[in-house]
């Protein structure tokens, strides 16, 4: 499931249960229940990051995500199937409004290179704090078992590539110059940077003395420099 965020309102949210083009618009109280029925969907999502969360993907149970949604079991498989393809969903989910956040800082003309730097670094503590990544993190290693996570993981990442790699060539054209790398391969060495720090942070490593973030936040110093010396 797709979904972009606009303002507090969830876009996916306001396109299901409408008419379909072309076909007579539903009676009221049908469009009430597909509107209910989105909530709950969402609802489920949301308590499944949650659970995810706190016991992971081995630990985590349908029983435990209904509760947590306070409703019946049934509406996990009524809504998604299975436990698989709700996680798929969830990640889905979740990768989408992080995409879209990420498309608008890159579409900033007012940050230079050096500023949405500044700001990825804060989203990545945005980010551990959501739960995203305890949630990409554990479908990225059980997606080395599972054939269709992997499959739904890997176009996630490769999602992130391609916004990545745009964003670097339209830096390159506005701001520094990348010597002999390509936009490609710095968008793939941002990836691993990022990837390796959020893996990094999640064992808890920071605690016992290694810099991460401060590591992190050093690579927007250089590239203010590299900026101040363009001019």
């Amino acid at each position: 499931m797709a979904v972009a965020r606009k303002g507090n309102t969830s876009v996916a949210t306001a396109r299901i249960g409408t008419a379909h083009r072309g076909r007579a618009e539903k009676p009221v109280a049908s469009v009430a229940a597909a509107g209910k029925g989105a909530a709950t969907k969402l609802g489920l999502l949301e308590a499944a990051k949650a659970v995810l969360h706190d016991r992971g993907y081995a630990g985590l149970s349908t029983r435990e995500v209904a509760a947590a949604a306070q409703v019946p079991v049934s509406q996990i498989h009524y809504h998604f199937g299975s436990k698989q393809a709700m996680i798929v969903a969830l990640f889905q989910y979740l990768n989408a409004q992080l995409l879209e956040r990420q498309n608008a800082m890159f579409a900033d003309p007012a940050l230079r290179l050096s500023e949405q730097w500044d700001r990825a670094c804060d989203y990545l503590d945005e980010d551990l704090a959501s739960g995203y990544v305890r949630v990409l993190l554990e479908l990225w290693a059980a997606g080395w078992s599972d054939p269709e996570i992997g499959r739904v993981v890997r176009e996630g990442m490769m999602d992130w590539a391609k916004l990545l790699a745009e964003a670097a060539r339209r830096a390159k054209d506005s701001a520094i110059s990348y010597g002999p790398f390509t936009p490609e391969e710095i968008a793939q060495l941002v990836c691993n940077a990022f990837i390796g720090a959020e893996a990094f942070l999640l064992l808890g490593v920071e605690d016992k003395g290694v810099p991460v973030r401060r590591s992190l936040r050093r690579v927007g110093e250089v590239i203010r420099r590299l900026e101040q010396l363009e001019r």
